[in-house]
């Protein structure tokens, strides 16, 4: 093989290898296409489609109207149960302060907010061990209408953002430690963005 030969093979495979770098992500995408791959999710919670939270109730520590602007600029844990409380009712108000606690520096931006949909009292006791959350009686309130059917809308504890936007919800069965780690990731994000 002569010198030029040897070279114009060398051009070739050069070429021939620099087009395969190039072209392998189309390769890979449409096999992972073709193969339905779907990566993991790096959030615990399901996001939601994005709706604004909007209605009213009345507040049951002092007797006066609660509107979502209330909390602008605040983000939101919420849940909502009948006033009994029951002890499912009882966990999830637990979990919400326990979260919310693991913010430390962030937790001022973090509110907890209980929609009562029967407007049931809620106990001194329970009034006094979840001091700081907002008990809003929001019986045919749109608040409550706007999250879900009523057969689920009590399994869950749900975010809803510091515009007032309602945007993810928690599994049932719930981990309050992957919940927390949701929570302080957005608290950053949204710190950064502002």
């Amino acid at each position: 093989m002569t010198k030029k030969e040897i070279n114009k093979t060398k051009s070739r495979v050069t070429f021939i290898t620099i087009a395969l770098i190039l072209c392998s992500p189309v390769f890979i995408a449409t096999a992972l296409y073709l193969m339905e791959y779907s990566p993991g999710s790096m959030n615990y919670g399901d996001l939601l489609e994005v709706q604004k939270l909007q209605g009213d109730g009345v507040n049951q520590i002092d007797n006066t109207n609660f509107g979502m602007e209330a909390l602008h600029g605040s983000w939101a844990l919420v849940m909502i149960d009948s006033g009994e409380c029951n002890e499912a009712c009882q966990t999830k108000l637990f979990h919400m302060q326990q979260v919310r606690t693991r913010q430390h520096n962030e937790k001022n931006r973090l509110e907890r907010l209980w929609l009562i949909d029967d407007n049931k009292t809620v106990s001194d006791e329970l009034r006094e061990e979840y001091k700081g959350t907002l008990f809003i009686n929001a019986k045919d309130s749109e608040l409550v209408q706007a999250i879900e059917t009523e057969e689920t809308h009590r399994k869950h504890i749900y975010l809803v953002d510091f515009m007032g936007n309602l945007m993810m919800r928690f599994p049932e069965e719930l981990e309050p430690r992957r919940m927390s780690e949701d929570v302080k990731r957005l608290l950053y994000v949204s710190q950064l963005e502002h």
